[in-house]
């Protein structure tokens, strides 16, 4: 469970596996699944919570007790709900920030290659402000910075949020593609339809 001042969201009843394949994360709003990726990131306390009980293992290693940075370091990466990226910054620039936690210079390599084969529109923007790209190039752009630290475990906060049709089925088949190439997926989505469609397992959670 995690506590918000008074408010405590009740997750104590949630005991999934992940292990290699695509989890679909669904429930309407205030049901937890944000709650649920920020434990499992290390992000929880940045948003004023704290885990007063349960647990997160990562290869059999608690990493809910650790701060963002080393549960990146494990191999636990999270692309937040609204993108986020650094608006002022270009695109390279982004991609940079997120290999920063990267293993080894030829990691990073790998992993600028692997994005660029994903989202070439970032080849073709990459010397342009992330602000000025559209919502769906945002998302594009906030998945390649996360996969540039090489994660195993990628955690994506509703990634077809405010997105029109056409580009919520692009990211669909581009979360595919990363779980084929290897890396495992938590999907929060209040868009079940697609998160269906990508996943292997779903989960509900109710309020």
């Amino acid at each position: 469970s995690v506590r918000y001042g008074r408010t405590v969201r009740a997750l104590e009843d949630v005991d999934v596996e992940v292990g290699e394949g695509v989890l679909a994360v669904l429930g309407g709003n205030g049901a937890g699944k944000s709650t649920l990726l920020r434990t499992v990131s290390g992000t929880v306390r940045m948003h004023g919570g704290a885990v007063t009980a349960g647990e997160v293992l990562v290869d059999g290693t608690r990493v809910d007790r650790m701060d963002p940075a080393a549960v990146v370091r494990r191999g636990v990466v999270a692309v937040p709900e609204g993108r986020q990226v650094f608006a002022r910054m270009t695109v390279e620039e982004n991609l940079r920030a997120g290999g920063l936690g990267a293993r080894s210079a030829t990691a990073r390599a790998a992993a600028r290659e692997r994005v660029h084969e994903l989202f070439p529109v970032l080849v073709e923007r990459a010397r342009q402000r992330a602000g000025l790209l559209s919502g769906g190039e945002q998302q594009m752009l906030a998945i390649g910075r996360a996969l540039m630290s090489g994660p195993r475990l990628l955690l994506l906060d509703e990634p077809s949020l405010g997105l029109a049709p056409q580009m919520v089925t692009r990211i669909a088949a581009i979360i595919r593609e990363i779980h084929a190439q290897g890396t495992a997926v938590v999907l929060v989505e209040q868009n079940a339809t697609m998160a269906l469609q990508v996943a292997d397992h779903a989960v509900a959670l109710e309020v």
